[in-house]
């Protein structure tokens, strides 16, 4: 199977994104100037492949009136993700959140999972919904991801498994992980939502561990409107996740199992199969826009732009930076709140660490002292905004809005407060 997205319409076909619209001169907005874009820039804002085509799609299942319940196109983009993942099975379900539900339960997590707390706050509800109690392990201060030492030295007799979060189109290391997961008897399952048709040396990343579990919300790379997918090459795993996504039905009316409505949508799968026949377009704009924040933020004191490994195959969908506000003279947040000010909405991710939110900062109030690389990286990252909505030169602007904010960062605290004074006054 060829793991690498193709595309089956010509690109020519597709409508052109809305461009936007942003301005090169006159004051930076925080100073008396107009916002740099008339419109918000948001992280993801959605991309959308071929209209007519799927439009196509929506006609013909209104023909078919066959809108749920395991339709031909939820069919057909189950067997087109799994290809594209190098697994014998994919499970659609109608959000990613509900996938991470469905693997923890299918693959027997109970008691204790180990999670990183650098990441979205899905992760561990997925499993305290479940009377899981997710532990937070710190990460790598290289990779972001869990650090498979600390993993081990978390373990407990009530530990059952353990959820990789594959980060930012970086995968986790996902042999040192496998490898501690072998020596505890453990589940390995991957929280796979930012790496959709990523590779680790050549193989695609979802192809690891127990199972992985993708998202096609409107923000990722490839959407379904909202979706998810659970991948896997266990067959035993995969008919029991199916059965768990419709109630535990086996055919028309015998439950065999207990279950859940978690069923995708004929709708969401032919966006989701519109999309992945976009995806090469999609990768490519991203890999421009990344290229073209790196150019005009690199050499910044106190300003790092997260790198990917030109050995892994990635889909750049997001753009990653690390602000040190001791060098940068401008902290992360001070930051983002002066792009906020030309319309551009950078997002401050992942902060607070999942860690700091309910119910996890009441019920394990020491977290935070033994997750340094978590709490260090959770005031300092920001995600720029992405998506085909953007163009190459609007993120070359975005890159020089920042130039000039870090140029002027001893003006800006006065400024961002007079501007809070004003919305204050505005408000009221």
């Amino acid at each position: 199977m060829n793991p690498r997205p193709s595309s089956s319409t010509p690109a020519a076909s597709a409508k052109a994104p809305t461009q936007p619209v942003f301005h090169t001169d006159g004051p930076l907005a925080l100073f008396g100037g107009a916002p740099a874009f008339d419109d918000p820039q948001h992280v993801g804002r959605p991309n959308l492949g071929d209209r007519e085509r799927f439009m196509e799609r929506v006609g013909d299942i209104l023909d078919r009136r066959w809108l749920t319940n395991n339709g031909p196109y939820v069919q057909a983009f189950e067997r087109r993700v799994a290809e594209i993942s190098g697994t014998r099975h994919c499970v659609a379900v109608c959000n990613g959140t509900v996938a991470l539900e469905i693997m923890a339960r299918a693959t027997g997590m109970r008691g204790q999972v180990i999670v990183p707390s650098f990441t979205f706050v899905a992760t561990a509800h997925a499993l305290q919904w479940q009377e899981i109690q997710p532990v937070f392990c710190d990460v790598d201060p290289d990779t972001w991801c869990l650090d498979p030492e600390r993993v081990e030295q978390l373990i407990t007799p009530r530990t059952t498994g353990i959820v990789g979060v594959h980060l930012w189109g970086r995968p986790c290391d996902v042999e040192g992980l496998q490898a501690v997961a072998d020596r505890h008897d453990l589940v390995l399952g991957y929280d796979a939502a930012h790496v959709f048709g990523c590779e680790f040396y050549g193989k695609p990343v979802g192809a690891f561990g127990k199972a992985a579990v993708f998202s096609f919300h409107a923000t990722k790379v490839c959407n379904a409107l909202e979706g998810g997918a659970i991948v896997t090459d266990d067959d035993e795993l995969a008919e029991r996740m199916r059965l768990m996504r419709n109630f535990g039905f086996e055919g028309r009316d015998n439950v065999v199992h207990i279950g859940s409505n978690g069923k995708l949508n004929e709708m969401s799968a032919a966006m989701g199969l519109t999309s992945i026949e976009s995806m090469e377009r999609f990768v490519e704009h991203n890999r421009q826009v990344y290229q073209a924040y790196a150019e005009s933020l690199g050499g910044l004191p106190g300003l790092r732009v997260m790198e990917f490994d030109p050995r892994h195959r990635t889909n750049f969908h997001n753009v990653i930076v690390e602000v040190d506000g001791a060098i940068a003279g401008l902290d992360r947040d001070q930051l983002v709140r002066a792009l906020e000010a030309e319309n551009v909405l950078a997002r401050r991710y992942f902060a607070p660490g999942t860690h700091a939110m309910e119910p996890y900062r009441s019920d394990q109030p020491l977290s935070e002292f033994v997750l340094p690389v978590t709490q260090h990286l959770c005031g300092r990252v920001l995600s720029l905004p992405t998506g085909e909505a953007l163009s190459v030169e609007g993120a070359r602007r975005i890159g020089d809005l920042v130039r000039a904010y870090l140029a002027r960062a001893g003006e800006v605290p006065a400024a961002l407060e007079q501007r809070d004074r004003r919305l204050a006054q505005r408000d009221a």
